[in-house]
């Protein structure tokens, strides 16, 4: 080499490839930034000129064509702490209004809680592949909800017409009341398809019910639309045209059949819409719902104690790990807060906790609407098992660890005293609650 003259060499940094190739680093998704190899990059230029491709992206397609599906949380994770980024940046969704839709799918969610569960979003993404499959006659999503709720964010699950239905008649346990909704929604918009969750609690009954009244053989148990090229599919809003798939004989085979008007699915059945934002416009009903004769009276929710639910059905989860050093103040705040107990691997292999309580891929996989992990650092195991959860809360020392980069909102300290003060802050409002009840 010439004095004074620079080499055209590709150099390397072997340290900071070291960190791209380790994602529990914690200097990890900088790097990869820096590289070009975050999660929105598919390739990017390797050190020796040839493209490379990330095989840890989520939505990869590997050697055997298979995707790579995201099993450990981080991916919610960074959603999470992009969205918090951000701020007030404009949302870059494209904005989808549809004036004059071809024909309409009707989806009836759960709405448990008053918000949309995961299976709600994933019946939303299988409602969408039905309206969008011809783009020449463009179908609409049509929800119908019951009740009050909480959720903010239907435009961007995929919603073009939201009818909101509220009243005493509808809350609770109240399948009279709300089939005669859906008949009259039958009677006004004749929907191409019928869309409600398989589920024990919620659609499973309903649709079987609506599926009757209508006349129609419904498909159960739904995870998979497939296009049968060999059919007729000039109305896409019919039933030509689609193939469904669903599990049968105890889910141990899967049973294909030309898809019907009403349809119950699973969870997963269809990717959840992400990349954009319909207008959810409110309409009603051209008529006023006749009166029912109620031949079900709802007596309310029955007591149950959290210990003695499944962590697989919990909805608020108190979960224990190996920084949690007062287990007495733990067990008391489980019991003052309502929450069904859990524990990390660690903590059961101590003895503190009993098996059955273990949170992860070697224990129980849970879907809480809110799971508060106290002293958990977050192993890539734990992370899986609490991948569907809702909102997670992280109360811990160390800023750094994986548990609080999972979380969305996470509390720095010392777990015992957390605890104590969280413990007096709902004794003080209980307390105040008494007083005023006392009052009046």
């Amino acid at each position: 080499m010439k004095s004074g003259v620079m080499s055209d060499d590709l150099r390397r940094d072997p340290r900071q490839e070291w960190i791209a190739r380790n994602r529990l680093h914690p200097d990890h998704q900088r790097v990869l930034a820096e590289l070009g190899k975050g999660a929105a990059s598919a390739e990017w230029l390797g050190p020796q000129g040839l493209m490379r491709k990330n095989p840890h992206r989520v939505g990869f397609i590997g050697p055997h064509g298979l995707k790579r599906i995201d099993r450990s949380g981080a991916q919610q994770a960074a959603t999470a702490s992009n969205a918090r980024q951000r701020g007030a940046a404009a949302d870059t969704r494209q904005s989808i209004d549809i004036e004059t839709p071809a024909f309409l799918v009707a989806v009836v969610p759960d709405m448990s809680g008053g918000r949309l569960s995961s299976q709600d979003r994933d019946l939303l993404g299988l409602a969408r592949q039905l309206a969008d499959a011809d783009p020449e006659r463009p179908g609409a999503v049509l929800a119908v909800l019951f009740g009050e709720h909480k959720e903010d964010t239907l435009g961007e699950a995929g919603i073009d017409r939201l009818l909101h239905l509220e009243g005493d008649k509808f809350a609770g346990y109240a399948p009279e009341a709300r089939l005669a909704a859906l008949m009259a929604v039958e009677r006004q918009w004749a929907p191409g398809h019928w869309l409600l969750p398989d589920s024990a609690l919620g659609g499973a009954d309903l649709g079987r019910r609506l599926a009757a009244r209508i006349g129609e053989r419904p498909a159960t148990g739904v995870w998979q639309l497939n296009v049968n090229e060999s059919a007729d599919t000039d109305n896409a809003g019919s039933s030509q045209g689609w193939q469904c798939l669903a599990r049968g004989a105890a889910g141990t085979r899967d049973i294909q059949r030309p898809l019907p008007r009403v349809v119950l699915a699973l969870a997963e059945c269809a990717e959840p819409v992400s990349e954009t934002r319909h207008a959810a416009r409110p309409v009603e009903l051209s008529q006023a719902l006749p009166e029912t004769l109620g031949r079900i009276r709802d007596m309310g929710a029955v007591a149950v104690d959290p210990a003695g639910v499944a962590l697989a059905e919990a909805e608020f989860i108190l979960s224990a790990g190996n920084g949690v050093k007062d287990w007495e103040g733990y067990h008391r705040a489980a019991e003052m807060l309502q929450a069904t107990k859990g524990a990390s691997r660690v903590a059961v292999d101590d003895g503190f906790m009993p098996r059955d309580r273990q949170v992860g891929a070697t224990g129980t996989w849970v879907t809480a609407r809110v799971y508060v992990a106290v002293g958990i650092s977050g192993a890539i195991q734990h992370l899986q098992g609490i991948q569907s959860c809702d909102k997670v809360v992280a109360i811990n020392f160390d800023g750094g660890c994986d548990m609080v980069k999972r979380a969305d909102l996470a509390v720095l300290g010392d777990s015992s005293q957390t605890l104590a003060a969280l413990v007096a802050l709902v004794e003080r409002y209980r307390q105040q609650q008494q007083e005023s009840r006392d009052a009046a």
